[in-house]
């Protein structure tokens, strides 16, 4: 179920279907420095999940990272009672039912800081998205902010992918460039993340870029020039 991708960082993926289009979602683990785990984006959760959690370390954060990854969090915190929950401004109100939630800030959290920098991205008020660059490995972390779709797909999740841009290559969506709403706070959060030394990017949908990551992200950012 999980697969390793440096020292301290796995995932998991997840498919299933959106509004009747086949997607996958991934779900990304790192170990802390402390031995604890830092959920980013859960995906459904299963016992050998679990289990293979439990030989990793104690999971101590679990993290929507934007207003549309929310959807499993409740069964999470049902299974670790002694996480603590971060979310996006606005996921609040959104999900009521997610009670002791902590908004994310645009500076990381003391408990984490040592081992994972942040960026809130401004301007894109509909997803409120956090962004994550893992010091360790050089990781930076999105969601949906680049998408990069590749692979063997149904035709329909091919058509999607190459009608937003990101069918065979990491770009921002046309979706996601549709919904900003302040041009210069998506420059200026873009700035910030170009300022992090990564070699690698890992996204929700659907591939993770190994090779030229830093190039591939600031081509991907030049849309909001």
């Amino acid at each position: 179920m999980l697969e390793a991708i440096a020292p301290d960082i796995w995932h998991m993926q997840h498919k299933f279907f959106a509004n009747g289009l086949p997607v996958s979602s991934r779900m990304t683990v790192v170990r802390l420095r402390d031995g604890s785990l830092w959920l980013h984006s859960p995906v459904p959760i299963s016992p050998a999940g679990r289990a293979e959690l439990a030989s990793l370390g104690s999971v101590k954060y679990i993290v929507a990272p934007n207003k549309t990854h929310h959807l499993f969090l409740s069964d999470w915190l049902v299974a670790f009672p002694q996480a603590e929950l971060f979310g996006p401004p606005g996921l609040s109100a959104k999900r009521p039912d997610l009670k002791g939630m902590t908004e994310l800030k645009p500076v990381a959290e003391p408990g984490w800081r040592q081992d994972l920098d942040q960026v809130f991205f401004d301007g894109i008020p509909f997803g409120n998205e956090t962004v994550w660059f893992h010091q360790s490995s050089q990781t930076l972390i999105l969601t949906d902010l680049c998408q990069h779709w590749q692979g063997d797909l149904p035709l329909a999740a091919t058509l999607y992918a190459r009608f937003t841009g990101v069918r065979k290559k990491l770009a921002v969506p046309r979706t996601v460039r549709w919904l900003v709403k302040n041009r210069e706070a998506t420059q200026a959060s873009a700035k910030k993340i170009l300022q992090w030394p990564f070699k690698r990017v890992i996204v929700a949908h659907n591939a993770i870029v190994e090779d030229d990551a830093y190039l591939a992200v600031k081509e991907a950012f030049a849309c909001f020039d």
